[in-house]
């Protein structure tokens, strides 16, 4: 395992583009990328932009621009000067911060919403919201159970989501216009998986970081475990790349700050 950065708080939505390695530390608010090279490995990362609140999760548009969440309500969108605009306004559909977010081919951005305080004792399930090109924002799935990682698979075909509290990843088909149906299990992950962030592997399977678990762990459809990555704190987030898998972590618990990493591992051994 290599150390890319570390000195963090809490880590989160990891994503390898344009020949880097990106990823957010909600407690600073940043968005903040390395080389894929290792060349900045275990110093500071660069911070591409601050966002007013937290979650912070991210993805790009077809066209290169960034979205993201990270302020309340809505949607954030970089420019390519680096200027943040609005790209959507959530605010009609929920009252809580939205989580995580991921882009499809035509452009729809999907986003969740945990649908509660997950520090208290207040549950309600969550949601799922698009945002179609046209920047219409609807809801298009609701009675999830803390909707976190999510993916576009099948080129495009299928949304994946991983239900936390359900211990298992959940799919949805992605009509032209947005709209998610044909609601399944994915993959029963046993009792106490806790998936967190998600990453599709080029084999059709997927990886799913966990925080209780403090590992990532690839599972094919239907729930097999193909492979377990240990990791030596609580994992939050995965992304697969040219036989690395690259993960966020940090030591969960009330003193958080300073402990946030990004780590490579070489899956040359598979």
């Amino acid at each position: 395992m290599t150390v890319l950065a570390q000195g963090h708080g809490l880590v989160e939505s990891v994503r390898r583009h344009d020949d880097h390695v990106w990823f957010a530390d909600w407690f600073a608010g940043d968005i903040l990328r390395v080389p894929i090279d290792g060349s900045a490995a275990g110093g500071p990362a660069e911070v591409i932009c601050h966002l007013p609140g937290m979650p912070v999760c991210f993805d790009w548009l077809p066209d290169g621009r960034l979205v993201s969440t990270g302020a309340p309500s809505e949607l954030l969108r970089r420019e390519p000067d680096g200027r943040l605009v609005r790209h959507a306004d959530l605010t009609a559909i929920a009252d809580t911060p939205w989580n995580d977010i991921a882009v499809d081919p035509r452009g729809a951005v999907f986003v969740n919403n945990i649908g509660h305080d997950f520090m208290s004792d207040d549950y309600r399930p969550g949601s799922i919201a698009v945002v179609t090109p046209d920047g219409v924002a609807r809801p298009v799935a609701d009675g999830l159970e803390f909707p976190n990682g999510m993916a576009v698979i099948d080129d495009g075909a299928t949304l994946l989501v991983a239900e936390s509290y359900a211990d298992r990843l959940t799919a949805f088909d992605i009509g032209a216009d947005g709209a998610l149906s044909g609601r399944r299990v994915w993959a029963e992950l046993g009792k106490r998986a806790a998936p967190d962030g998600i990453s599709p592997d080029p084999s059709g399977s997927v990886w799913y970081a966990s925080v209780p678990n403090r590992s990532c762990t690839l599972v094919a459809a239907g729930g097999a475990v193909l492979q377990t990555v240990p990791f030596d704190r609580a994992a939050f987030d995965c992304a697969i790349g040219d036989g690395t898998l690259y993960v966020v972590g940090a030591e969960w618990g009330d003193d958080m700050a300073g402990t946030g990493q990004l780590a490579a591992v070489p899956l040359s051994a598979r």
